[in-house]
């Protein structure tokens, strides 16, 4: 019943998150409509895609995609730092509720906008002129790739937003997200980069997640093998920040 229990607590914590969105639909709308103008910005303006085979736009969106995934975390630390400030963790800490259920809620809720803004730039995509290739099996590994990553950078943001404790502080964390964000393959080759850079960019995360989403949609730059390496890595980001997350959580006030 304990497992019930708890289940019943994240579900709870899960709905209050969801409640926002029809009290806060801006916020909602533009974080769905941002990913959805940086694609069009590099597509139609600023795309050129310098040592890509084939159509950039085939390279550009699962590397938008990708993007988008590691985008967006200033929302999750804000309304993490928001509660944390207004007292309201406080007050959940103090009912009988099972540990992390509030955390639990807060990522189940941000996966869920992250899979309906995901589907919103697969749609653009198509528009665009982008297509997969891959069949059925593969566009689905491909969207479980994409979300895993984002998954895992949802618990660095919450650990991230429990550290800094003010929402203020969030502003600094989004600085570091940008560099990150661009220091990847989403947008050009690493082949077309200087080589020391082309290898930071190699040792990115997100480049061995949009290497691997390329090959599954039958996309240029995409390479057979980097499937394992995108589920490695964001295995390995969830077993260093969900407990640091949790314990945080649990020394708040103490």
């Amino acid at each position: 019943m304990s497992a019930a229990y708890a289940l019943g607590d994240c579900w709870t914590m899960t709905r209050r998150e969801l409640a926002h969105w029809a009290r806060q639909p801006v916020a909602v709308l533009v974080g769905l409509v941002f990913p959805v103008m940086m694609l069009l910005m590099f597509g139609y303006l600023v795309g050129g895609g310098r040592a890509v085979e084939g159509e950039y736009v085939d390279f550009l969106v699962p590397g938008m995609l990708t993007l988008t995934m590691v985008f967006g975390l200033e929302g999750t630390m804000t309304a993490v730092t928001r509660d944390l400030e207004k007292g309201v963790v406080d007050r959940f800490r103090s009912m009988p509720m099972a540990d992390g259920a509030v955390l639990v809620g807060r990522a189940a809720a941000d996966m869920l906008q992250s899979a309906a803004g995901l589907l919103v730039m697969v749609g653009v995509g198509y528009a665009m002129g982008w297509s997969a290739q891959g069949g059925p099996a593969a566009f689905a590994g491909a969207l479980g790739l994409l979300l895993l990553l984002r998954f895992a950078m949802l618990w660095i943001g919450i650990h991230l937003a429990l550290v800094a404790g003010k929402p203020e502080l969030v502003q600094a964390v989004q600085i570091l997200v940008w560099p990150v964000g661009f220091l990847s393959n989403a947008f050009a080759a690493p082949e077309s980069m200087p080589g020391w850079l082309g290898t930071v960019v190699e040792w990115n995360p997100m480049s061995a997640t949009a290497t691997a989403v390329r090959d599954l949609f039958g996309n240029p730059g995409g390479e057979p093998g980097w499937v394992t390496a995108a589920v490695l890595w964001p295995l390995a980001l969830l077993a260093v920040f969900f407990p640091l997350a949790v314990r945080r959580f649990r020394r708040l006030g103490g």
